[in-house]
């Protein structure tokens, strides 16, 4: 942040006062800092954070907070709201730009830019611990033994490659378990995407040859991999082998379809991230495009939170440091605009990588047409988001206006039960506002109770609102975050509204308007009725706009709850007696079903049998053998 850079706008006279109070505490903090590097995080009144941010030497930075004027107005707003500053040294500004970021993603403070999305990128594995390695998608850490090509920028992405890949190269991708217990071809070897290795119909050398060639295919060596299977297709031909010459043709299509997919496919850069910004309205979207082996493997926009006057640079620097913060960067990142502290950001991002990571921002020549490329896609995306916002916000409107509410409400919370006959009972809450879905806020409750009656939805819904709120009083007990509500939509009609009314009495929550969605006459979408505490039920007209918005957030809601309650039954009933052993876990558990077929006969085994299972030691034999003879 450079608060020196920009001259500041008017206040008024209380505002001068707020500011002038403002710089005089700061002023108090600069005597007492030291030289070193380290973060400082700036409060208001009530203990939120409004800023954190780090420096090369905290007590120049902190000055600069002090002097009465040259500040942006954003910057004037928060030195006025600034009630008391906090401080933590450290040894070096790279260890400061880290913990920066850490903070910033865990209090999330109003001031500073927010990734709101940094959840890791898939990969594709080939395994190197089988004869006949698969080929798969892998998402999180590489902990897996083998070569991993990637980042990609979505599932999709990795799916579509795959599926061409299983065309082109005919490698299997069922799990090590199904290739072991095969008798005889499955599917994907009758629809020609498996060469059938599980039983013997490639041998390991030529299925060896084909994982290669989908090696040097995913490392941008194409080229090479085309002209071998195209001179192995004229071979074919030649020997009037035509239907193995008809399979060749099939792969070379699928390489073909797998490249024209990829629609920037750079011939000068090799490894890159292309990342490109695009600011208006007060408003930002960062657009990533993945280049590996020349190749284009997605790209996926992000649109990170930040206050007006925010300048790019600093847009930038938060966003590589969060961005990369749990991800491998490349050797290089071409770049729309010069990035703030580009020094410190190299070293930090070369740290991660353990080699040289360069930043540019290039002016001419395919790099400039990459960025270019990147900026218009960050311009079309944040276009079509403030379009959706501001239809979302006229539909927020309009319910505001139907229920009766203060002002359009931030945050819709919608609650819904599901189970059959009170059996696997799940809670799901979704979460609404002027974005849209906010799926990273998406819970599930796992209802815990025992005294219910099965099938007591009104039971289950107090026990879901008990604990939302039980949680939200004791984190956030003044309001101060936005973890709080402004309407709760309950998937029922005037039962399911009284019982959430009481829960919330009980707790002291009186202000946050609550609606009932119920079916209505025959169940039919479109005649809902809603239900409010202490009025007398209504509906909407048939084709009103706000009518179609509540039937989303109630059908997102069902099918949220749907899931988890799916998830929770096939977790039981793949559960077993030996699931509730003390140090049996999957690999023991796998063990034992294998040696003895069955949970029940692992029951019945006697302890010499017990310590007879490969993995089981004696001392864990005997416990398998207490727990179910211990009544004995």
């Amino acid at each position: 942040m450079s608060p020196e850079d920009n001259v500041t706008e008017g206040f008024d006279e209380e505002g001068r006062a707020e500011k002038q109070r403002g710089h005089r505490l700061i002023a108090g903090y600069v005597k007492r800092l030291g030289n070193g590097p380290g973060v400082y995080r700036m409060l208001d009144a009530q203990g939120a954070v409004l800023y954190v941010g780090k420096a090369r030497n905290l007590k120049k930075r902190v000055a600069n907070y002090a002097k009465p004027a040259g500040h942006s107005a954003r910057i004037g707003r928060m030195i006025a709201a600034t009630a008391s500053m906090m401080f933590l040294s450290t040894e070096t500004e790279t260890e400061a730009l880290l913990l920066e970021q850490n903070l910033i993603k865990q209090l999330k403070p109003r001031y500073n830019v927010l990734l709101r999305d940094d959840k890791s990128f898939p990969n594709i594995l080939i395994p190197d611990d089988h004869a006949y390695p698969a080929i798969r998608k892998h998402r999180g850490m590489k902990r897996d033994r083998g070569s991993y090509f990637g980042p990609f920028a979505s599932a999709g992405a990795v799916n579509r490659t795959l599926n061409q890949l299983q065309k082109a190269f005919l490698l299997r991708n069922c799990t090590d378990a199904m290739f072991e217990s095969r008798t005889r071809p499955c599917l994907q070897y009758q629809i020609k995407r498996c060469s059938a290795p599980c039983v013997g119909y490639i041998t390991a050398e030529d299925y060896a040859r084909d994982l290669d060639d989908a090696k040097r295919f995913l490392q941008g060596r194409t080229t090479k991999v085309q002209a071998e299977l195209a001179a192995q297709m004229q071979q074919a031909s030649e020997a009037m082998e035509f239907e193995r010459a008809a399979a060749l043709r099939d792969r070379i299509r699928a390489l073909t379809h797998v490249q024209s997919g990829q629609s920037i496919n750079p011939q000068g850069v090799t490894e890159a991230d292309v990342i490109a910004l695009h600011q208006e309205g007060g408003q930002a979207c960062v657009e990533v495009f993945f280049i590996r082996a020349n190749q284009n493997w997605g790209n996926r926009a992000y649109f990170p939170r930040l206050s007006a006057g925010t300048e790019p640079g600093e847009v930038l620097e938060a966003f590589l440091a969060q961005f990369y913060d749990n991800k491998t960067p490349p050797v290089q990142i071409l770049l729309s605009h010069p990035v703030d502290n580009e020094d410190l950001i190299t070293e930090a991002l070369s740290a991660r990588l353990g080699r040289k990571v360069a930043l540019h921002v290039p002016q001419r020549g395919e790099k400039a047409q990459l960025v270019e490329s990147a900026l218009r896609n960050a311009r079309e995306a944040l276009g079509r988001r403030m379009a959706e916002s501001a239809s979302q916000q006229r539909l927020l409107e309009g319910l505001a206006n139907a229920f009766d509410l203060d002002g359009p409400p931030q945050r819709i919370e919608v609650y819904d039960n599901s189970h059959i006959q009170g059996t696997d009972a799940v809670g799901g809450m979704i979460v609404a506002g002027p974005e849209g879905f906010l799926k990273s806020q998406y819970r599930k409750f796992n209802i815990r109770s025992k005294d219910l009656t099965p099938g007591d939805d009104f039971g289950m819904m107090r026990e879901v609102l008990e604990r939302r709120f039980a949680r939200l009083l004791k984190e956030d007990p003044e309001r101060q975050g936005d973890a709080w509500p402004d309407l709760l939509l309950i998937d029922g009609g005037a039962g399911q509204v009284s019982a959430v009314a009481e829960v919330m009495r009980e707790m002291g929550v009186s202000d946050i308007a609550m609606v009932g969605v119920a079916k209505g006459l025959d169940r039919d979408a479109g005649k809902e009725e809603f239900h409010r505490p202490g009025q007398r039920p209504f509906a909407l007209p048939h084709r009103d706009p706000v009518l179609y918005f509540i039937q989303r957030l109630r059908d997102e809601a069902h099918r949220w709850a749907i899931g988890a309650h799916r998830a929770k039954r096939a977790k039981s009933v793949s559960r077993t007696p030996l699931d509730d052993i003390p140090g049996v876990g999957a690999t023991r558990k796998r063990a034992l079903l294998a040696h003895f077929g069955s949970a029940k006969a692992v029951s019945r085994a006697g302890l010499a049998d017990l310590k007879a299972v490969e993995g089981i030691s004696d001392s864990m034999a005997e416990t398998i053998y207490a727990h179910f003879h211990e009544a004995g």
